[in-house]
């Protein structure tokens, strides 16, 4: 069983340290895809395709929202909109070639930051392999959110 302060204590220290990383990450770059252009472009990667609706719940935000954000997207030739190969009457997003060239160029750019970062504070082995196995669980919790 799981001890309900430890919980609390971890909770706490990863929304402190989380919140941190995170804002730096948000730190736009002229010309760079937002987070949540990244976030759709991720997610239709993995899913291959997925109607407007089916994104905002992912999501967690309104159709409304996704729809400017897939807007941007598809004006930008990013994304592409069809007719769904299962049921006519909806409309699936798919990632185009140039919309996975994008996402593959801010991954990129963004772990060379990341590595430069590491090397910059002085991490060591044991502690890169540390973060290197707290990855996986962090996705996870992301996840269970």
């Amino acid at each position: 069983m799981v001890d309900e302060l430890n919980v609390n204590a971890v909770g706490s220290a990863l929304q402190m340290s989380l919140g941190l990383f995170v804002r730096r990450l948000r730190q736009p770059v002229q010309g760079e895809l937002t987070l949540p252009e990244v976030s759709v472009l991720s997610r239709l990667e993995r899913a291959g395709s997925a109607t407007t609706s089916e994104l905002a719940r992912a999501e967690q935000i309104t159709p409304q929202a996704m729809g400017m954000t897939l807007a941007g997207l598809e004006e930008r030739g990013l994304v592409e909109r069809r007719p769904d190969p299962t049921d006519g009457r909806r409309v699936a997003v798919s990632m185009t070639k140039a919309g996975q060239r994008a996402l593959r160029d801010r991954r990129s750019a963004r772990a060379e930051q990341l590595a430069e970062a590491l090397v910059a504070g002085g991490f060591t082995r044991a502690e890169l392999e540390t973060l290197m196995a707290a990855a996986p669980l962090i996705e996870r919790l992301g996840e269970s959110l």
